[in-house]
């Protein structure tokens, strides 16, 4: 992009632009998407539900073999589709697609259609089968039972591990500055903990199975809760729910730590099926409004920075578009669910296709909703919202001359309430987008300034699923670790190691989070992410070869050798880019070595993964030995 001069980069996207703002409406976008994943839904994992996974409901599930009444529950199928899709929706397909616009909404449109279908929720429907069908267990014995090797097992550990703590840090730092001095969303969120407990004692004690009885319960309870908040500011209960990010942190860890010790049952289910009400209400609202308002996209399909040199992602369209949309494409810790909470709780296989694809498709058809809202903007208020206002006004007679000249920027600060200027993350202008579409809905306009910070605390609720279940997920992996020196603390059933394990996982990212150092770490999330995807599609492809279905192994092949190329491509780059100069400038020299340190470690996890499955591959397609049935897989394992 250097190498452009500046006025031709400048007409290039005068002349994109001027083409996009005549004639592109929001509704093709959102009728192609719902129409592409219900078919996909219907007829491809249909196809790999029947075919490739061969699911069936007369095998016994983990659930019910090894019930314990803590981890291993039987859960309704709707309910824990509602723990799933609220624990794999994070921040990823929220803040992704957002900060992907500065590409062009077209890019990011079409690599989350293409990318949920294709990629995505085949990785998480193969990923939990293989779970469910060996015992439950997580990413890295998955690994041990079908890759074999001691190299892989090792690797696949100290990866998986890294990136739960990364993510946790991450997730967890956004909540942070989302709720902090916020006493209405604080309240409200605080809220969902006891609703939730009343609704596990109600369902699983009280009134078993009574499921529609517990959510009206839930739904009523949590209105009053997201209504009454409103009042909280001003009020005497101010002073309850008004904390600073030191303090926020801290109570974070807390709730992490008790929701990872308390049975699945009492709260971490019930609440994340909760969560998932709130969730999928808000996107069946904003999804309606986007209908009744029919938005037009303000920011063109493609913009000049798909060359690179942008203010937002630096990098070229290729790789980096694969990496900063993450979660509503394909993401590697949707394997981290599927192969830590989820499986322990499905009641029958049959379960498998509406709990993983389906979550998966409808967080794809979030993503593009939320890509929508924030190419709804004029590109001016975009770029004024998401950089800092020196690095704003350095810009703006560039991206004049790009010809983005409007702007209704003072509109919209005055309606929400606030300023938004330099609001960077994508968060803020996520929901600036979400506040502008339902205001313009009819007997709406007056109401901006409420649903902009609905949304914000929609946002935050969003993430902070994420982070009981990774807590969780995390705590059964160090078990699994900590198993290797003392047996006891393997079983997840443990009381000392579920403590034990929790209480230093809770650290691990409440430290970063608390000291402020996940900042220099969070910029390679993404590659890990989906180096960690790449990871489980290569354990996927190993898992459907074992099974006797290698002439179905393109469906995990294909994605795998497409993430796994983008991926490693993005890491060398921002290891040749970024981190190795930061090694040279001693205010940056921590960062540099932590950011080189771990992304090299995710690397060479792939390598060494890829490297230990390619045998098995290539025996199974020369036919020289027959493929292993599961329990004679999982046998062999046991000498590992």
């Amino acid at each position: 992009m250097n190498s452009i001069d500046a006025a031709i980069f400048a007409s290039i996207l005068k002349k994109s632009a001027n083409l996009e703002f005549k004639s592109m409406n929001a509704m093709p976008l959102v009728i192609a998407a719902l129409a592409i994943f219900a078919l996909a839904y219907r007829f491809y994992f249909g196809f790999m539900a029947a075919k490739v996974l061969t699911l069936n409901d007369n095998v016994p599930t983990p659930s019910g073999r090894l019930y314990d009444g803590q981890n291993y529950y039987p859960i309704t199928k709707w309910v824990l589709f509602g723990h799933h899709f609220a624990a794999i929706a994070g921040a990823g397909p929220l803040v992704g697609p957002v900060l992907a616009c500065q590409f062009g909404y077209f890019p990011g449109f079409l690599w989350m259609l293409v990318g949920a279908v294709m990629a995505g929720a085949v990785h998480d429907i193969v990923i939990l089968t293989a779970s469910v069908r060996n015992d439950g267990k997580s990413l890295v014995e998955i690994v041990k039972s079908q890759i074999q090797k001691t190299g892989s097992v090792v690797t696949a550990s100290i990866a998986t591990f890294v990136i739960i703590i990364i993510a946790m840090a991450g997730l967890g730092l956004v909540v942070v500055n989302a709720l902090s001095e916020s006493s209405w969303g604080t309240f409200t969120i605080a809220s969902t903990i006891p609703i939730a407990i009343l609704m596990g004692v109600w369902m699983y004690v009280f009134r078993k199975g009574k499921t529609v009885e517990a959510t009206v319960i839930g739904v009523i309870l949590l209105s009053a809760a997201v209504i009454f908040g409103r009042y909280i500011p001003g009020s005497p209960l101010e002073s309850w729910f008004t904390f600073d990010k030191k303090q926020l942190t801290i109570i974070l860890a807390l709730y992490g730590f008790i929701a990872s010790v308390l049975p699945v049952w009492l709260l971490l289910s019930p609440r994340d099926y909760l969560s998932s009400i709130m969730k999928l209400a808000v996107i069946g609202m904003l999804a309606i409004g986007v209908i009744v308002v029919a938005p037009d996209l303000k920011m063109p399909a493609f913009t000049p920075f798909i060359y690179g040199g942008g203010p937002i992602i630096k990098g070229t369209l290729f790789p980096y578009l694969f990496i900063t949309i993450a979660c509503g494409a394909i993401s590697g810790f949707h394997a981290l669910i599927s192969s830590g909470t989820t499986p322990k709780m499905v009641m029958k296989e049959s379960h498998i296709k509406p709990i993983a694809a389906g979550s998966m498709l409808a967080e794809g058809m979030v993503s593009i909703l939320a890509l929508i809202a924030a190419a709804s903007l004029f590109p001016l208020d975009y770029f004024q919202i998401n950089l800092s206002p020196e690095k704003f006004q350095e810009l703006l007679p560039q991206l004049q001359a790009m010809g983005f000249t409007q702007s209704d920027f003072a509109r919209l600060s005055q309606g929400v309430g606030e300023n938004i200027a330099g609001r960077t993350g994508g968060a803020v202008s996520l929901a600036v987008g979400m506040a502008e579409i339902f205001s313009k809905i009819p007997g709406m306009n007056s109401l901006m300034s409420y649903w902009y910070h609905f949304a914000i605390m929609f946002e935050a609720l969003f993430i902070l699923t994420t982070i009981d279940a990774g807590t969780r997920i995390a705590r059964f992996l160090l078990q699994d670790i900590m198993g290797k020196a003392y047996k006891p603390f393997a079983k997840s059933s443990s009381l000392s190691g579920n403590l034990v394990a929790s209480a230093l996982v809770v650290f691990f990212w409440g430290y970063f989070i608390y000291t402020g150092s996940v900042s220099t770490i969070w910029p390679m999330f993404g590659t890990a992410n989906q180096l960690l995807a790449t990871i489980a599609l290569a354990v996927g492809t190993t898992y459907l070869i074992n099974q006797g279905k290698k002439r179905y192994a393109w469906t995990t092949l294909l994605p795998m050798s497409f993430v796994g190329v983008t991926t490693i491509y993005a890491g060398a780059l921002n290891i040749i880019n970024l981190y190795i100069p930061q090694l040279s400038d001693p205010s940056t020299i921590t960062s540099g070595i932590i950011n080189l340190a771990l992304t090299g470690v995710i690397l060479i996890s792939v390598v060494v993964i890829i490297a230990d499955a390619l045998p098995i591959w290539i025996r199974a397609f020369k036919d020289k030995t027959p493929p292993k049935r599961n329990d004679e897989v999982k046998e062999a394992a046991q000498s590992i």
